[in-house]
């Protein structure tokens, strides 16, 4: 009498669409190449806080402009550095709940985050910021915290831009989300990141 031998064996994974993998790979690698170099913003910061403390303390003759370079150049390293905070998982999250959730259960709660709360608050963000923007252009706005005043709508370009860029990682982080939410795997890990 012959066995039957029958191989027990998991279904094999779902893979996404190519074009799926395409759009999430290109918004995220543009959000890392962008990231990297609104880094630059640093240098601006550096060099005029140095300036500012070695005229201040040693030459007796403090600045009329560091002021207002740091401050800028800060706003925008912060806020056009956010959607690469987005990419690498560095934004606020309670761990001690959600580590206890199934990768399923957590692609079903970003998805519905990023769907009812994230993506809207953006294109909110988007409109009143752009229109900030524009208005800062017409009246040649300047900063009124020293006696270089200068213009302010390069700053206040900066928050579209990040709305804008933080909208195109939130999408890229939707889709991520909705796969792990169809079928119970991340496409990506997040490193743990602790500040």
């Amino acid at each position: 009498m012959a066995t039957v031998m029958t191989s027990v064996s998991s279904p094999p994974k779902p893979t996404p669409p190519r074009g799926y993998l395409a759009v999430i790979r290109t918004i995220d690698k543009f959000t890392e190449w962008t990231g990297h170099l609104f880094v630059l913003f640093i240098i601006p910061l550096v060099l005029a806080n140095v300036f500012e403390v070695f005229a201040r303390y040693f030459l007796r003759s403090p600045t009329v402009w560091a002021l207002d370079v740091t401050t800028m150049s800060y706003a925008a390293l912060f806020m056009l550095g956010s959607a690469l905070a987005l990419l690498k998982g560095a934004h606020v999250r309670t761990d001690m709940l959600w580590d206890g959730f199934s990768d399923r259960t957590k692609g079903m709660i970003d998805s519905l985050a990023f769907i009812l709360f994230f993506l809207p608050t953006m294109a909110v963000l988007f409109y009143i910021s752009i229109d900030d923007f524009l208005y800062s252009i017409s009246i040649d706005e300047r900063s009124s915290s020293g006696a270089w005043t200068p213009i302010l709508w390069p700053l206040r370009g900066v928050i579209p831009l990040t709305a804008f860029m933080l909208s195109l990682q939130g999408i890229s982080e939707l889709m991520k989300s909705l796969w792990a939410w169809r079928t119970g795997e991340f496409l990506t890990r997040h490193e743990k990141i602790e500040v």
